[in-house]
């Protein structure tokens, strides 16, 4: 295998079936299917910015034969999935990725910075390091009701970022507004609203996340959810594709998904022209691992005066942000970030907003286009630009 470092003389590479044994169990044979043909490792967005890429077919070589890896290389992944789109074998490559994290935390070996964002989420509810008190501080003006089955049609699911994190608070605010310009009756949980555990999962801990899928599910089976509506495609992923063995009684949509389907129904209107040319930065948990490209493209089209126009790399073939796979808590260094890459692609359509449906993506663009300087341009979430339009 080229990709692999020769051993030393005094270096050998032990095979543990115990660990191998392991692997199968935690991703069902995922790694097996994998005939290392490289694909992966030539597609992953680390070799645009790394003189050295990440070798995911190295790693996947590593999960096959129950080799421990050791560089640290396997927490650079973001888990966007660009490799399971291209792989000729169709492997879960992430669920591999999340496997072999699993295997280091079980060894005490995860990533510097991690155990904290754990503890964190062990005693907050949230992966911020905020008092679960304040979860619900952004929303005092907004005079949201608590959640109730019998008065209202949704629950809108907040989620810890756009809980506690200034820049995606504005998120959620517009996003009110919006339902509110529809006539949706919809309630929060305000205070009370648990943790999704999507950071866990990301980062590997998958015992962790079952205790913590398994409480929140509780609380929304209490509470009477059956229709959810998430502000990130991370939250909405998790409850969708991740959730089901804990509870299938409540149906999450992402709220691109939803105010598309209110637009279908006529219930909601964008009656102010806006004037602009957008382009759209697909949300890797929205798009490549959901295949949802269409519902956020038709709001930004239903606005009068907005001309959508794509990016050089869009839809399937989207530049992840570089946010996912727990990277937003670990630090990334400059020169090596997806996002500058992604901003330059945005400024080069001429368009006037970079929008993005994802508070990971407005977060890591907005630090990007700060480093770029670009003036006349700005990044903005779906949400922001279609409250203008009401």
């Amino acid at each position: 295998m080229a990709d692999f470092e020769q051993a030393t003389d005094e270096e050998v590479l032990l095979i543990d079936d115990e660990l191998w044994e392991q692997l199968i169990e935690l991703t069902d044979g995922a790694a097996a299917l994998c005939f290392q043909c490289g694909v992966c490792t030539a597609i992953c967005p680390w070799g645009l910015v790394r003189q050295k890429p990440l070798s995911v077919r190295t790693l996947m070589r590593q999960a096959q034969l129950g080799l421990q890896e050791k560089n640290g290389s396997l927490w650079l992944c973001t888990t966007c999935a660009q490799c399971e789109a291209y792989c000729p074998r169709g492997v879960n490559i992430v669920d591999v990725f999340r496997s072999l994290r699993t295997v280091a935390w079980e060894n005490r070996n995860p990533e510097k910075g991690l155990p904290s964002l754990m503890w964190s989420i062990f005693w907050n509810d949230n992966p911020w390091s905020q008092p679960p008190t304040q979860r619900a501080l952004w929303a005092n003006n907004l005079d949201i009701p608590i959640f109730n089955p019998q008065e209202h049609e949704v629950m809108l699911y907040i989620g810890c970022t756009s809980s506690y994190d200034q820049r995606a608070q504005k998120i959620a605010s517009a996003l009110v507004h919006i339902l509110r310009g529809a006539g949706v009756e919809f309630g929060f949980l305000g205070e009370e609203e648990p943790c999704c555990g999507e950071a866990v999962l990301s980062v590997g801990h998958k015992h962790y996340f079952e205790e913590v899928a398994a409480k929140t599910a509780q609380v929304f089976q209490e509470r009477g959810v059956t229709q959810m509506v998430t502000i990130s495609p991370h939250c909405y992923d998790v409850f969708r594709n991740h959730y089901p063995p804990f509870s299938n009684g409540f149906q999450p949509l992402h709220y691109t998904q939803y105010l598309f389907n209110l637009i279908s129904e006529g219930r909601l209107q964008f009656m102010k022209p806006l004037d602009l040319q957008v382009t759209f930065q697909d949300p890797c948990y929205l798009g490549r691992i959901n295949q949802e490209y269409q519902a956020p493209r038709e709001i930004l089209k239903s606005i009068p005066g907005v001309e959508l126009v794509e990016m050089e790399n869009s839809a399937e073939d989207a530049l992840c942000c570089g946010g996912g796979g727990g990277r937003m808590w670990l630090e990334t260094p400059i020169g090596e970030r997806f996002s500058d890459l992604r901003v330059e692609q945005a400024v080069q359509t001429g368009a006037d907003i970079l929008a993005a449906a994802c508070p990971f993506c407005v977060a890591c663009l907005e630090d990007s286009l700060k480093v770029r300087k670009t003036e006349n341009f700005e990044v903005r979430d779906i949400a922001e630009i279609a409250a203008r339009a009401l």
